[in-house]
């Protein structure tokens, strides 16, 4: 949002100017509401949540960042917040904010929810794993017995729509609420006639279990390109849906955590957060790193001689360093990509391997023949630094990425997060390789 547009509305909010407030927040749509609260003080959005009915400002709720929505709860009333908020959400955004709240106010605001149907779907919601299907499904959905006429099925689907913002399919169950299929609603108005629900719906062979991970959740949704996705139990009973905007927030969600992972950022964290929760999250991989900077020095230190009688060979250890650290992070990248849109399994790992193996000695004689190049020039054919770093690069490209590529997949087998593998651990490792291998040829070329 602009800031000439968040100045006038906090000039309105100073002056106290409701009506005019009033009347400027109802051009804007929830998420730009949300986003001006954000950057308010918490009582100047209390001032703008007192101008909205109850529906759009559960919306901006929803929307607005979860720090910022934490310390404007934090003020208010359980009571208020169960039936000026809570009562008018979706009960998968209702579990989404209270479950960021602390057992005791979960309880309160439970408590004083009016619906007790609603209550009930929350609570039930709230025992499954937040990483599963069930944790993210809502349970407001359309649903319409197989056995029903056209008429009753017309019927139900209006008593039920009512209460719903948004229809993205009719679901058809049995007796027993197991989810036989889709309605489709163009038979409606083809197949007015027909005396059945079952005659006319579609088989629905595109479900999710409810303990189903949210990430194969995400791939089923953009591989089949559906807007919902029915939810079902053990047994085959509808439980619920998980639609493509939940779907979004969480793929936005998981890019973030992956982003963090591969940059050494060991918990999730905002910009907004405390210097202390930033530098918990950031020190652990800064120690590794430390650690294996001190490696490296009591490495090159065991070959001072070696080093004072060819100094020329301390310029290219950031080279060997530097240049193994990044094909291997490359490597590693592409197989943790591959593994999470699953054009890559751990069951073909040596296929991987050789592929990375074979793009491997392209790049690594490219890259040596030009530093043979610069040495010939710089040094002479006879110097033996212009034999032994490309030598040396030529084996740090090959062995760190292989390594870069091995060590995601197997992460991936032990049931590890491979983003680790993208970013300070390959780094780090492959630094230390890289040296080993440096040290190990200009050994064997400066005796």
């Amino acid at each position: 949002m602009e800031k000439e547009l968040i100045g006038k509305f906090e000039l309105l909010i100073e002056n106290q100017d409701t009506e005019q407030l009033k009347q400027e927040l109802a051009s804007l749509h929830p998420a730009d509401i949300a986003e001006l609260c954000n950057t308010l003080e918490v009582e100047q959005a209390r001032l703008v949540y007192r101008q909205l009915d109850n529906e759009i400002a559960a919306d901006v709720l929803i929307e607005m960042d979860e720090d910022a929505r934490k310390e404007f709860l934090d003020l208010l009333p359980s009571e208020t917040i169960a039936k000026e908020f809570i009562d008018y959400m979706d009960t998968d955004d209702a579990v989404d904010i209270i479950q960021e709240m602390d057992e005791d106010k979960q309880e309160e605001v439970l408590s004083h929810i009016e619906d007790i149907e609603q209550a009930s779907d929350i609570v039930d919601l709230m025992q499954y794993d937040e990483n599963t299907a069930g944790g993210l499904m809502g349970t407001e959905m359309v649903v319409v017995n197989e056995n029903m006429s056209m008429p009753e099925c017309l019927q139900e689907m209006r008593k039920q729509a009512e209460d719903m913002d948004e229809i993205y399919n009719v679901y058809v169950v049995d007796d027993d609420g197991r989810l036989r299929g889709l309605f489709p609603l163009k038979k409606m108005i083809t197949n007015p006639s027909v005396s059945k629900v079952k005659y006319v719906m579609t088989e629905n062979k595109i479900v999710a279990h409810v303990d189903t991970p949210i990430s194969e959740v995400v791939q089923m949704i953009e591989k089949y390109d559906l807007v919902a996705v029915p939810v079902i139990d053990s047994i085959g009973r509808l439980q619920g849906r998980i639609t493509v905007d939940d779907v979004i927030d969480e793929l936005r969600e998981q890019q973030e955590h992956d982003y963090q992972m591969a940059s050494g950022i060991t918990s999730d964290v905002e910009t907004n957060d405390t210097v202390l929760r930033q530098t918990r999250a950031r020190i652990p991989w800064l120690l590794i790193g430390m650690l294996g900077g001190i490696g490296n020095s009591l490495l090159l230190g065991n070959f001072e001689q070696t080093f004072a009688s060819h100094p020329e060979l301390l310029l290219f250890i950031p080279l060997i360093g530097g240049t193994g650290g990044n094909v291997g992070t490359q490597s590693s990248a592409l197989v943790v990509q591959g593994l999470a849109n699953k054009s890559l399994s751990t069951d073909n790992i040596w296929k991987k391997i050789w592929k990375e193996f074979c793009v491997s000695l392209i790049n690594a004689t490219i890259i040596s023949v030009l530093v043979l190049g610069y040495n010939y020039f710089k040094f002479g054919a006879v110097a033996e630094v212009t034999w032994a770093v490309p030598v040396s690069l030529f084996a740090t490209i090959i062995i760190s990425t292989i390594w870069g590529t091995f060590i995601p997949l197997i992460f991936e087998r032990i049931h590890i997060d491979p983003a680790i593998a993208t970013g300070p651990f390959i780094q780090i490792t492959n630094d230390l390789m890289g040296m080993i291998i440096y040290i190990a040829i200009i050994s064997g070329f400066c005796v």
